[in-house]
């Protein structure tokens, strides 16, 4: 679908995820000539800032994140072309006639509000915008996450939102529902007659969803040390990525009807008991160690770390999804900073075969599993049993490999490319609902509140390992194993 006319507000606009991603994004699209001569991008900001000095911010600060084959000097005049600096005080309603002069009187246009902000600004800006009479028909916006820390204020969001926009206008952002392979994950369930039959308790052992990190903290301690890892990524990304493997077919590709079946997972999902709370979840925390033969220091350790902090890094968790189809299948969820690797993967194994008719036992063949890797090499891959070269029937793991960027020529978007291209074009399918938000905060809403009220600290872990002993036992009381600890000694 072509895009049409459009001013993107990016509130927050000469921060890092404007920097690092919302202005090196729409670069990338209008490099591939997918935006109108006319659209244009205001950058909303606190700081008071000459128009010629922004656009050296811009091309300090930005231009490092952009593909060098896409950058060229008419495509980046026309791009700096675009882009307009508008300072004023988000909480003040006076000053937004600055940004009312900013924009174009044109009722038509599309009009999008970016609030790349701290969450407790939203309200605030959605208020100010409609006190100022800048929020038209066509208008949208588009909230980042943290989209609140807690059921409550994620419901508090969604009120004091919806008091200006209507549900049709908010995309909850989540960036990794841009991600190439999580809808190539769509199409191999959807598109393929193949594993729909398999894609069932009957068939599949469990399902480990991992997203690791082998970065610290970094600079975001202050963010960071505030929410931890389940805030940071299970509640978002790790839920999201777990209702599409275990959603039902939906009526269609249509936003409500895909967002109506992840609603349900969520629903469906068994609710945690004071046994399970303590038996199905662990929480960690880095210590000092070693990340690609470099000595790291612990959590504590970063600068401005508080000494006692009881913040986690790193979580594991067993769900279970209470449904005919999944009724009994195992779901792992993990993910952690300073980890061995850095990856994304979604790791689906089947059943083992029940007995074997060749001479090594069926307990010595390795289960078939599909993994489907969203970073940092998008892919798909398929393990399989398979006969050795030479005399004998021997049988040894063999893998069937699909590697997006060798199959497909084509560009590929990233994923905020993608993203923001589907909130100019009003496509709300990648976006997440508020019932979808609130569901997924009132599942996680024991966990958290277990954790605030048993004092208890995380468990430490080496920095460069794969987490606490107690995810791998997580696993062990069911017989299973995480997935890098199955894989052969290179």
């Amino acid at each position: 679908m072509a895009l049409t006319d459009f001013d993107l507000v990016l509130f927050g606009g000469s921060g890092d995820l404007s920097m690092r991603k919302l202005l090196p994004a729409m670069y990338a699209r209008d490099a591939a000539n997918d935006l109108l001569a006319e659209s244009r991008i205001i950058c909303v900001g606190l700081e008071a800032c000459s128009q010629q000095d922004f656009l050296r911010m811009v091309e300090t600060n930005a231009k490092p994140h952009i593909k060098a084959a896409a950058l060229t000097p008419q495509v980046w005049a026309r791009f700096c072309a675009r882009l307009v600096y508008v300072s004023l005080n988000a909480t003040d309603a006076a000053s937004y006639g600055a940004l009312a002069a900013a924009l174009r009187p044109d009722q038509a246009l599309t009009r999008v509000y970016y609030l790349a902000t701290p969450p407790q600004l939203f309200a605030r800006i959605c208020e100010n915008l409609a006190a100022n009479q800048l929020v038209t028909p066509g208008s949208r916006v588009v909230l980042e996450k943290p989209l609140g820390r807690d059921l409550a204020s994620a419901r508090r969001i969604n009120a004091e939102v919806g008091k200006v926009f209507a549900e049709s206008q908010i995309y909850r952002i989540d960036h990794y529902l841009g991600k190439e392979t999580v809808q190539n994950l769509l199409a191999l369930r959807f598109g393929n007659i193949l594993f729909e039959p398999l894609w069932r308790r009957e068939w599949i052992s469990d399902v480990q969803i991992t997203i690791a990190e082998k970065l610290g903290v970094g600079n975001r301690l202050g963010y960071y040390d505030a929410s931890g890892a389940l805030r940071d990524m299970l509640q978002n990304h790790l839920l999201q990525l777990l209702c599409i493997v275990a959603m039902e077919p939906p009526t269609s590709i249509a936003p409500d009807a895909v967002r109506d079946a992840k609603l349900q997972v969520l629903r469906s999902l068994k609710k945690f008991t004071p046994t399970t709370l303590v038996q199905d979840i662990v929480r960690g925390q880095y210590r000092a160690g070693h990340v690609d033969g470099v000595s790291v220091p612990g959590y504590r350790d970063e600068p401005d770390a508080p000494d006692r902090s009881r913040t986690e890094t790193f979580v594991a968790l067993k769900a279970e999804i209470d449904t005919w189809r999944w009724a009994g299948v195992p779901f792992y969820l993990r993910t952690g900073k300073r980890m061995a690797d850095s990856l994304a993967e979604i790791v689906v194994r089947f059943k083992s075969i029940p007995s074997s008719i060749f001479a090594q036992p069926a307990a010595k063949s390795q289960a078939n599993c599909l993994v489907i890797r969203l970073q940092p090499d998008e892919g798909l891959s398929m393990n399989l049993m398979a006969k050795t070269p030479g005399d004998g029937m021997h049988l040894k793991p063999a893998e069937l490999e699909l590697d997006f960027r060798e199959q497909f020529s084509t560009p590929r978007m990233e994923a905020y490319e993608r993203l923001l291209l589907d909130v100019l074009r009003g496509q709300l399918t990648l976006f997440m609902r508020g019932d979808e938000l609130e569901a997924a905060w009132e599942w996680v809403a024991p966990i958290l509140d277990h954790w605030e009220n048993d004092h208890s600290t995380p468990q430490p872990y080496a920095a460069g390992s794969w987490g606490p002993a107690a995810s791998g036992a997580l696993l062990g009381r069911d017989g299973l194993h995480w997935r890098e600890e199955t894989l052969p000694e290179d």
